[in-house]
């Protein structure tokens, strides 16, 4: 069988995500501060973008001309004024006199100038140096410094808080640190012990009973009883099984209840009041407010820069030629796309926004509990877009409403049948859930059986199994683990 090469031409079609598609996708699925790197880094890498100012932003033109007017022309104006105030004063009578402006006169007389804190600088600090806050270990240190110690015995101290974690727990063990500078295991275990007598109490505990000992000795709690509980009884403490303890135990269980009061008040976590992370503030990307009756979308443009091409770069196409020409070019048409996909993203969450507050205006009116069953396609149906580009554009995306800042990925929720035939949002059977829990009696606390039915006596209608699924998501323990005995 012979084997010939033969040309031939077929058309055909296929889908093909450019980079510019997958850019303007890669946009639209961005939060707000990602979005801010990523234009900050933009405007790092294509010479042909530039930042301008916007033309709306009044407010921020007189704060930039009220910021460069300098202290001459402040002290100038306030000569001025204060010599008006001395001429007005020959003329009024002297009971008639205004004495709020002279205060205010003579607070400026006696203000410190610009060239005085820099005189003295003692006198006057700055924000930066009242405001440090160190960590745990910074101030276990501090502490040590305090003390009379050796050099070997500091070395010693310094390693046993540098193994010291967040929590204030020790993460190593004598011999680990004696190996690893050669110290001996006496001088360790005895620097051990000083560093846990420092504040807080309960710092370099290795576990959760040592750490509860140390508080013990320091607070001079111990009796005999408590020990007992803390050293045999801890699984039986975490589940709120005092009975059993005070079976165990031979004890009354009123006695077991008041040794567990003053375990209660102990610390756990002893680094806890020197926080972890920091906070992580919100910023919302959409505004949503009421104005003489109307609903108003707006998205928020704070800090995120406003992109324009360079003038400049665009006529100088005309006199490149070759290489360069074509760098430009490209870099031009970058610009652009990038300019026009950002445009494209905030008209997006703008329009998506929008149908939201439509659909769910007894929410933004009267609060969670009024949150109406709804599902991607809603909102892809009513402004004509796939379900995937809804998703993106509400994910990481936060909304400030009247009734507090959400994420626009919360308005989507699944629905909870009631007994009228209508439908309830799973977040507002959730937040009804958490009032009822809220407003229970401690001592008394409800089961999931009974939300059941104190769901049903509104119409809602709801499994065990569901509750109980809601509860958790909720962070609420069970009824036996929320019963308080004292």
């Amino acid at each position: 069988m012979a084997l010939d090469l033969k040309q031939s031409l077929r058309l055909s079609q296929q889908l093909l995500m450019t980079p510019q598609l997958q850019q303007a996708i890669k946009l639209l699925q961005l939060s707000r501060l990602e979005l801010e790197e990523f234009v900050t880094q933009q405007l790092a890498e294509n010479p042909v973008l530039e930042e301008g100012i916007q033309e709306s932003s009044e407010e921020r033109i007189l704060v930039e001309r009220e910021r460069e007017r300098t202290e001459e022309q402040v002290v100038s104006e306030r000569m001025s004024e204060a010599a008006n105030i001395v001429e007005s004063i020959g003329d009024d009578k002297p009971g008639e006199m205004d004495w709020e402006t002279f205060n205010r006169m003579q607070d400026f007389n006696n203000a410190p100038t610009a060239s005085t804190r820099r005189e003295g600088d003692d006198e006057f600090p700055s924000h930066e140096n009242l405001a440090r806050s160190g960590t745990l270990q910074d101030y276990l240190m501090a502490q040590i410094g305090e003390m009379d110690l050796s050099e070997e015995e500091t070395r010693a101290a310094t390693l046993i808080i540098g193994n010291i974690d967040e929590r204030g727990y020790l993460q190593t063990t004598i011999e680990d640190i004696v190996k690893e500078d050669a110290l001996s295991f006496d001088l360790v275990e005895d620097m051990l012990d000083v560093v846990q007598h420092l504040d807080p109490n309960g710092v370099g505990a290795r576990d959760l009973k040592e750490c509860l000992f140390i508080q013990l000795r320091a607070n001079r709690l111990k009796n005999g009883v408590v020990e007992k509980i803390i050293e045999h009884h801890l699984t039986e403490l975490e589940t709120r099984n005092f009975q059993a303890i005070a079976k165990a135990m031979k004890l009354p269980l009123e006695t077991v209840i008041e040794n567990v009061q003053i375990i209660a008040e102990l610390e756990p976590v002893p680094g806890r009041q020197f926080g972890g992370l920091e906070a992580q503030y919100v910023v919302p990307d959409v505004y949503v407010f009421k104005v003489a009756g109307e609903w108003v979308v707006t998205l928020n443009d704070d800090g995120l820069p406003h992109l324009r091409v360079s003038k400049m770069y665009e006529k100088m196409t005309d006199r490149l030629a070759g290489s360069n020409k074509d760098y430009l070019q490209d870099k031009l048409k970058s610009a652009h796309w990038l300019i026009k996909s950002i445009q494209q993203r905030q008209k997006t969450i703008l329009r998506v926004t929008e149908k939201l507050v439509e659909r769910q205006k007894d929410f933004f009116e009267r609060g969670i509990e009024y949150l109406k069953p709804m599902v991607l396609r809603d909102i892809a149906d009513d402004i004509g877009m796939h379900e995937s580009t809804i998703s993106r554009v509400t994910s990481n995306k936060y909304v400030h409403t009247p009734q507090g800042i959400f994420e626009l990925k919360y308005f989507f929720n699944s629905s909870v049948a009631m007994s009228s035939g209508d439908s309830l949002a799973s977040a507002s059977v959730k937040k009804i859930i958490s009032d009822i829990i809220g407003k229970e009696d401690p001592k008394h606390p409800l089961a999931d059986q009974k939300i059941v039915e104190m769901l049903e006596e509104r119409g809602i209608q709801l499994a065990r199994r569901t509750v109980a699924k809601y509860r958790e998501q909720l962070g609420i323990l069970p009824s036996s683990k929320r019963k308080k005995y004292f």
